[in-house]
C-alpha cells in the first residue's frame, strides 16, 4: 500500500510538471528557440546600438524612396499637408489685462510682429524660406530622416529682428562620432555631447562644403556648436534614444519590393501588348543563303500576309499581370500604410467601394495621428523658436502699442499664446454640422470648441461677427432684415 501511494504521488507530480511545461510553452511561445526561430534575435539591443547600426542606412534608403517611389513621395506630401498645412501653425496671442480680459491691442501687436518676421527673407538666414516653409522642411526631414535640426542665430548684425534660423542637414552631425570619457566628465554619443545626466551640451557638425560628408563617416573638420543654439527634434521610440529613426523605417522594404514588382509587371505588360512571335523553317525548305537571312513582318490592322514555303509562326502571348496583381498590390499597400501610420485609402488614392462610415472611421483615426504629431512639432519646434523670438524683440523694443514699446519685464505674460494647427474639412458637411449643433445643444460641446476644430479662432470670429452687425446697423439696414439674415427665427 505504501508503495502504491508513493508511485501515485510520483506519477501525479510528473504529470503536473508536464502540464506546467506544456502551459509555459503555450504562454511563452515567442521565447522558444528552435529551427523556426533560430535567426530571431535573443539579446535586447540598446537604443544607442540600434541607432549606431541602422540610422545612416535607413536615412539613405528613405531618401531614395522619397524621391523615386510614388507612395514614398505621397507619404512625405501627406505629412507636410496634414501636419503643417497651407497656412502653417499660426499664433494666437492671449495676453490679458489686470481685470482678466484679453488685451486685444497687445495681442494684435504681437501677432503682427510675428507675422512680419515669418515672411520670406526675415526668418531664414539664406533668405530662401518663410517660417511656414521651415516648418514643412522640418516635418519632411523628420518623416524621411527621423529628425530635424535648426540653428538659432542671435545677432542683430545679421538681420533687423536680431534672430534668424538656419536649417541643418542632420547627416552633417556624424552618428558614428563617439567619445566615452571627456576631461570634463561629459561623453559624446552620435555626434552630440552630453553631461553626466544625459542632457545635451553641444553638437558637432562637419564643416566640409563638399559631398564627402554624405559618403564617409566622421569628418576631420568638426565644428562644435553649443546646444542652446540647436533645436533638435525627433520622436523617441526607446528609452535613452538620442537620435531619430526614419518614420518610413518599417515600410521601406515593402516600398522597395513593391516598386520592383510593379516595374516587372509593367515591362511584362508591354511585352504582352507587343504580341511578339518567331519564324521557324521546316526541315528541307530554304537554301543556306535564305536561312542566313532574317525574316521580318510588318503588321497592320486587317492585313494578311503569305509566308515563304516551309516557314511557320510561333507566337508568344504572355498574360501577366493577371487578376491577382491588384489583390497583391492592395495587400502590400495595406501593410505599408500600417507602418507609416496613415490610412490605406489616402496613401493609395483608392476610394473604390468605400462608404461614408468606413471613410469617416479611417479619417478620424488618421487625423488623431496627425494631431498627436502636431502637438509634438509645437513642443519641439514652434514654442522654442517663439520663446527665443519674443525675448529678443522685447529687449530690442521692436513691438509697440500706441507708440510705446512693450515692457520686457512682462515677458512671461506675453508668452501666453495658443497655437492653431491645421484642421480638416468635414467628410459629410451636413451630417457633421448637425452633429455639432446637437452636441452644443446637449451641452456636450461649446461653440468655441466647435470653431477651434475647424482651425479658426473663436474670439476672432466673434469680433468679426460683432463688427459685421455694427456695420449693417450703421448702413441703415432695418433691424428685422438683420435678424432675418442671421437667423430665420429672428433671434440674434
Amino acid at each position: 500500500m505504501h508503495r502504491q501511494f508513493a508511485s501515485f504521488f510520483k506519477n501525479n507530480k510528473a504529470n503536473k510538471a508536464k502540464r506546467s511545461k506544456r502551459q509555459n510553452c503555450r504562454i511563452m511561445k515567442a521565447g522558444n528557440t528552435n529551427r523556426l526561430t533560430e535567426k530571431w534575435t535573443v539579446f535586447p539591443a540598446s537604443a544607442d546600438e540600434i541607432i549606431r547600426r541602422n540610422q545612416r542606412i535607413l536615412v539613405a534608403r528613405a531618401r531614395e524612396q522619397a524621391l523615386n517611389n510614388d507612395y514614398g513621395k505621397q507619404f512625405v506630401r501627406m505629412c507636410k499637408k496634414n501636419i503643417i498645412g497651407s497656412k502653417g501653425i499660426r499664433l494666437q496671442a492671449k495676453s490679458r489685462k489686470l481685470n482678466g480680459s484679453l488685451d486685444h491691442k497687445v495681442n494684435e501687436a504681437i501677432e503682427q510682429a510675428w507675422e512680419k518676421w515669418s515672411k520670406k527673407g526675415n526668418c531664414d538666414i539664406t533668405g530662401v524660406y518663410s517660417w511656414r516653409e521651415i516648418q514643412q522642411s522640418c516635418v519632411a526631414s523628420a518623416a524621411i530622416d527621423g529628425e530635424f535640426m535648426l540653428r538659432i542665430l542671435r545677432d542683430d548684425r545679421i538681420c533687423k529682428s536680431g534672430i534668424v534660423l538656419q536649417i541643418i542637414d542632420p547627416v552633417k552631425c556624424p552618428v558614428d562620432y563617439e567619445e566615452r570619457n571627456l576631461k570634463n566628465g561629459n561623453f559624446i554619443r552620435h555626434g552630440i555631447e552630453f553631461n553626466s545626466f544625459g542632457r545635451p551640451v553641444a553638437y558637432y557638425f562637419s564643416s566640409n562644403q563638399d559631398e564627402t560628408v554624405y559618403c564617409h563617416g566622421v569628418s576631420q573638420d568638426l565644428v562644435k556648436i553649443p546646444a542652446n543654439e540647436i533645436i533638435h527634434g525627433f520622436l523617441p521610440e526607446m528609452v535613452g534614444q538620442k537620435r531619430g529613426l526614419s518614420w518610413m523605417g518599417t515600410a521601406l522594404f515593402r516600398l522597395k519590393s513593391l516598386n520592383g514588382f510593379e516595374e516587372a509587371a509593367l515591362v511584362n505588360a508591354r511585352v504582352s501588348a507587343a504580341k511578339m512571335g518567331f519564324f521557324e523553317r521546316e526541315e528541307g525548305y530554304g537554301t543556306e543563303q535564305e536561312e542566313d537571312e532574317d525574316l521580318s513582318m510588318e503588321v497592320e490592322p486587317g492585313m494578311y500576309q503569305e509566308l515563304p514555303p516551309g516557314v511557320k509562326v510561333h507566337s508568344t502571348n504572355p498574360t501577366y499581370p493577371s487578376g491577382e496583381f491588384a489583390i497583391f498590390t492592395k495587400s502590400m499597400l495595406r501593410g505599408i500604410a500600417a507602418g507609416l501610420g496613415v490610412s490605406y485609402n489616402t496613401l493609395a488614392n483608392d476610394l473604390e467601394g468605400v462608404n461614408y462610415s468606413s471613410l469617416r472611421h479611417g479619417a478620424i483615426d488618421e487625423r488623431d495621428q496627425w494631431k498627436d504629431i502636431q502637438e509634438w512639432i509645437i513642443e519641439s519646434l514652434i514654442e522654442p523658436v517663439f520663446n527665443e523670438w519674443i525675448q529678443i524683440v522685447l529687449l530690442s523694443n521692436q513691438i509697440k502699442v500706441n507708440g510705446k514699446p512693450l515692457k520686457a519685464e512682462k515677458l512671461d505674460e506675453y508668452r501666453m499664446v495658443d497655437w492653431q494647427a491645421k484642421r480638416w474639412q468635414w467628410i459629410d458637411p451636413l451630417k457633421d454640422i448637425k452633429a455639432s449643433i446637437s452636441a452644443k445643444n446637449s451641452l456636450l460641446s461649446s461653440p468655441g470648441q466647435i470653431i477651434r476644430e475647424q482651425g479658426r479662432d473663436p474670439e476672432t470670429i466673434w469680433r468679426n461677427y460683432a463688427s459685421d452687425l455694427k456695420q449693417m446697423q450703421q448702413a441703415g439696414i432695418p433691424e428685422e432684415f438683420i435678424k432675418l439674415a442671421i437667423n430665420k427665427k429672428g433671434v440674434l
